[in-house]
C-alpha cells in the first residue's frame, strides 16, 4: 500500500447523488487517487451521454477496502447494473491479495450486473530503475489476475488502460505524469474516453 490511505484525500457522493445514480440505473464507481483526480471530468463526459454516476474515491486505497465500500453501498442502496472499479495500483506491494477481492466483487454484484475494471500501469518515475521494474512486474501480475477472472465471469469487462499505454512507447511519457497518474488533461481525457466507451456498451 502506498501510505496510510485512511488519512488521504477522498471524495464520496452524497446520499442524494447515490440514490439518483441507482434509480436511473447509472454507474457506481469505486476508485483510488487516479479516480479521485479524474472523476469530475469523467462525470461531465458521462452526463453528455445521459449516464449518472455516484463515486466513492479515496487516494491510496487498495482493492480490499474499496470492495468493502461496494458491499456497504450494495446493502444500503442496492446497485445499478454497471459498477466501475478503478483500483489496483495501491496493491503493487501485495499482488496476491487481489484475486480474492475480484471474486468477492463478482459475488457482491451478482450475475445480472456488469463490472467494468480499469487495469493498471505503475512504474513510478520518482524512484529508480529497480523500483520501476518491480512496479511494472507487479502491475502485470495484478492485470493477469483480472484477465483470469474475466475468463470465469462473463459479466467482468476489463478496460485495457495498460494495453493502450503499451501499444506505443511514447504514450507512457505523454499520458502519465509520474509513471502512475494520468497527465492532465491529455492522459485523463484518453483514460476517461476508454471508460465512457466501455460503459456505453454495457
Amino acid at each position: 500500500m502506498l501510505g496510510t490511505w485512511e488519512r488521504q484525500a477522498h471524495a464520496i457522493s452524497t446520499e442524494a447523488q447515490i440514490r439518483t445514480a441507482q434509480e436511473t440505473d447509472g454507474v457506481f464507481m469505486f476508485g483510488d487517487s487516479i479516480a479521485l483526480q479524474d472523476a469530475r471530468s469523467l462525470a461531465k463526459q458521462l452526463t453528455l451521454v445521459g449516464i449518472d454516476i455516484a463515486a466513492n474515491n479515496w487516494a491510496g486505497r487498495p482493492v480490499t477496502p474499496a470492495v468493502d465500500a461496494l458491499n456497504t453501498w450494495a446493502q444500503d442502496y442496492g446497485l445499478p447494473h454497471r459498477i466501475l472499479m478503478s483500483v489496483g495500483s495501491n496493491d503493487i506491494f501485495t499482488p496476491p491479495a487481489v484475486a480474492a477481492q475480484i471474486e468477492r466483487t463478482m459475488q457482491i454484484v451478482g450475475e445480472d450486473r456488469t463490472v467494468f475494471w480499469v487495469n493498471i500501469q505503475a512504474a513510478r518515475t520518482l524512484y529508480g530503475p529497480a523500483v520501476q521494474v518491480a512496479d511494472q512486474r507487479n502491475s502485470a501480475w495484478i492485470n493477469l489476475q483480472l484477465a483470469e477472472a474475466q475468463r470465469r465471469h462473463d459479466n467482468l469487462r476489463i478496460i485495457q488502460w495498460a494495453e493502450y499505454l503499451a501499444a506505443k512507447p511514447e504514450r507512457l511519457q505523454l499520458y502519465l505524469r509520474d509513471g502512475l497518474h494520468p497527465s492532465v488533461p491529455r492522459g485523463q481525457n484518453i483514460r476517461n474516453a476508454l471508460i465512457v466507451k466501455a460503459l456505453k456498451s454495457g
